[in-house]
C-alpha cells in the first residue's frame, strides 16, 4: 500500500464523514464510539499496517463529521438569530462587487459594527441587503444601514437560507436606509481588478449591439442582467445556461477545449499547457475570483497540469485531495454548492469517461480537434447529469448536441472578446473590427440556441426527484467507468 494511496484513503474517509453528516445527523454517542474504536485499532495492531490504516480511516470519517457538526453549531448558535425581526443599525463594508438587477442591487456587507435598542454589539459577519438601483454604490464603500433584519426564507422548490449560509451569510435587510460613510476602503488589487473589468464592460458594450453583447457579457463576464427573460428561457430549454454563468462545470469544459485549441493553432503541447494554465488564471482574476470560479481553476488547473505529465491515473486522486482541503475550509459546499458538485464531477468524467469516448469515436475525424472537443464535452455532461436533474429537475434531451455544436467555440470567443475589449478601451474604431469575427461567432451561438429552442420535447421535465436517484446514479456510473477503464487497461496490454 502507498503512502499516496493512504493519503487517498484519509482524504475519502473525511469526505465520507462530511458527506454522511450532511444527510444525518450523527449522535455524539456513536461519534465517541467511533472515535474510541479508531484509537484501539491503532494503539492495540500498530504492528498490523492495514489494521492502523483503517484506524485512522476512522479518525478521518470522525474529524469529518466533527467538522461539519461545528460548522453548523457555529449557524445555530450565531448572535444573529438574537436580532431577527428587530430593527438595527448596521456599519460595515461592501465586501463584494454589488450584484445589479433590473429594479434592485444586491449588497454583501461584511459587519464592522452592530447597534440594536438595549443590547451590546453583537458578531454578526455578513448580511445580504437588498436596496434601490440608486444611488449606486461601489465595492469599499463604507454604509451606515437601518432596516429590519431578516431570516432569509425557505421557498417551496428552493431553500435561499441555505444558499446564502454556505458564503456565510445568516441574514438579510430589504431596502432599508443607507448613508455612505466613507470610499475605497477595500482592498487595492480587489478594486483594481473589478475596475478593469468595468471598463472591458463599457467597451464591449460600445463596439458590439444587442442581443450579442447581452450573450456576450454572460458568457465573458457570468453577467446575465442584460439577457431577456426570452432568451433565458431558450437557454434554459436547449439545456445551454450553463455558458452565460461562470460554474465549475464550464471552467472545467473550457480549460480541457482550451488546451486542444492552443493546439490546433500549431504550439507545442509543453507550450499549449503553460499557455492554458496564464489564460485560465489571467479569466478569473478577470471576472474577480468569486470563490465557487476559483474552485473550478484549481481543480481544471490540476486536470492540465495531470494531463501534461501524463499522470492522468493519479489526477483523480490529486482532485480528492483538493476537494478534501475545500472541504475542510467549508464543509457546506459538499451538499449545498451545485457548482462545486459540477466542476468536481466535470473533471472526474474527463478524467474517466474521455480516453474511453476517445476510443469510441476513433473513426471520426479530428479536424479542427472535433473528435477531442466531442470526448470532453459528452464526458464532463454525462457525469454532471444526474445532479443537474437533481437540482433543477429537467433532462435536457437535445443538451449534448447543441453544446457539441457551441461549446468548442467558446475559448475562441474569450480571446477574441478580451483581445477586441481590451483594444475598445483606447481606440474604438479598431476594436470594432477585431469584433466582426466575435460577433460573427456569437450570432452563430445564437442561431443554434434558437433552432433547437423551437424544437418539441427539448427537455423533459421531473418533479420531486429524490436524493436517492443521484446515490444510484454514481454507483452505476462508477461501476460503469471502472469496468470499462480496466477494459481500456487489458485493451492496451494486449497491444
Amino acid at each position: 500500500m502507498t503512502k499516496s494511496k493512504i493519503l487517498l484513503y484519509f482524504c475519502l474517509s473525511s469526505i465520507g464523514g462530511i458527506f454522511l453528516n450532511s444527510i444525518l445527523f450523527i449522535p455524539q454517542l456513536i461519534l465517541l464510539s467511533l472515535l474510541i474504536l479508531g484509537i484501539l485499532l491503532i494503539s492495540v495492531f500498530w504492528k498490523y499496517k492495514r489494521l492502523v490504516v483503517l484506524g485512522f480511516c476512522i479518525l478521518f470519517f470522525v474529524f469529518g463529521i466533527w467538522r461539519h457538526q461545528g460548522v453548523l453549531s457555529k449557524i445555530e448558535n450565531s448572535p444573529i438569530k438574537n436580532f431577527i425581526g428587530k430593527e438595527v443599525t448596521l456599519i460595515g463594508l461592501i465586501e463584494k462587487e454589488p450584484d445589479t438587477r433590473e429594479k434592485s442591487t444586491k449588497l454583501t456587507i461584511k459587519i464592522e459594527k452592530t447597534i440594536a435598542e438595549n443590547s451590546s454589539p453583537p458578531d454578526i459577519g455578513k448580511v445580504l441587503v437588498t436596496a434601490g438601483k440608486y444611488p449606486e454604490y461601489q465595492y469599499g464603500d463604507k454604509i451606515k444601514i437601518r432596516g429590519l433584519l431578516k431570516a432569509p426564507a425557505v421557498f417551496e422548490s428552493f431553500n435561499y437560507r441555505d444558499y446564502l449560509a454556505k458564503d456565510g451569510i445568516l441574514a438579510v435587510i430589504y431596502f432599508p436606509e443607507i448613508e455612505l460613510i466613507a470610499k475605497n476602503q477595500g482592498n487595492f488589487l480587489q478594486k483594481s481588478l473589478i475596475s478593469f473589468k468595468n471598463k472591458l464592460k463599457e467597451s464591449l458594450n460600445k463596439v458590439m449591439p444587442e442581443p450579442q453583447s447581452a450573450i456576450f457579457e454572460a458568457l465573458f463576464f457570468g453577467d446575465e442582467g442584460n439577457i431577456s427573460e426570452d432568451w433565458k428561457e431558450k437557454l434554459n430549454s436547449t439545456g445551454t445556461r450553463h455558458i452565460t454563468a461562470v460554474s465549475g462545470m464550464n471552467i472545467t469544459i473550457i480549460s480541457a477545449i482550451l488546451l486542444n485549441f492552443l493546439l490546433v493553432i500549431g504550439l507545442w503541447r509543453s507550450q499549449a499547457f503553460y499557455f492554458s494554465i496564464i489564460l485560465i488564471i489571467l479569466y478569473i482574476l478577470m471576472i474577480g475570483a468569486p470563490s465557487s470560479v476559483v474552485r473550478a481553476g484549481i481543480m481544471a488547473g490540476l486536470l492540465l497540469i495531470a494531463q501534461h505529465f501524463g499522470r492522468l491515473s493519479s489526477a483523480s486522486r490529486a482532485i480528492v485531495i483538493a476537494a478534501t482541503i475545500m472541504l475542510v475550509q467549508n464543509p457546506l459546499l459538499l451538499r449545498l454548492d451545485v457548482g462545486f458538485q459540477l466542476s468536481f464531477l466535470a473533471i472526474m468524467g474527463l478524467i474517466y469517461l474521455q480516453p474511453i469516448f476517445l476510443d469510441f469515436f476513433k473513426k471520426i475525424p479530428n479536424f479542427l480537434q472535433l473528435r477531442n472537443n466531442l470526448a470532453a464535452t459528452l464526458s464532463a455532461q454525462l457525469f454532471t447529469l444526474p445532479i443537474l436533474i437533481y437540482s433543477f429537475g429537467k433532462i435536457p434531451i437535445t443538451s449534448p448536441l447543441s453544446n457539441i455544436l457551441i461549446l468548442p467555440l467558446i475559448p475562441q470567443i474569450t480571446v477574441l472578446g478580451f483581445i477586441f475589449s481590451f483594444f475598445g478601451i483606447f481606440w474604438q474604431k479598431f476594436a470594432q473590427v477585431l469584433s466582426w469575427p466575435a460577433w460573427l461567432l456569437v450570432t452563430y451561438i445564437l442561431k443554434i440556441i434558437d433552432w433547437f429552442s423551437k424544437i418539441p420535447w427539448t427537455s423533459l421535465t421531473l418533479e420531486n426527484v429524490h436524493w436517492i436517484f443521484v446515490l444510484i446514479s454514481y454507483l452505476i456510473l462508477g461501476y460503469f467507468a471502472f469496468r470499462l477503464n480496466q477494459k481500456q487497461k487489458l485493451k492496451f496490454l494486449n497491444y
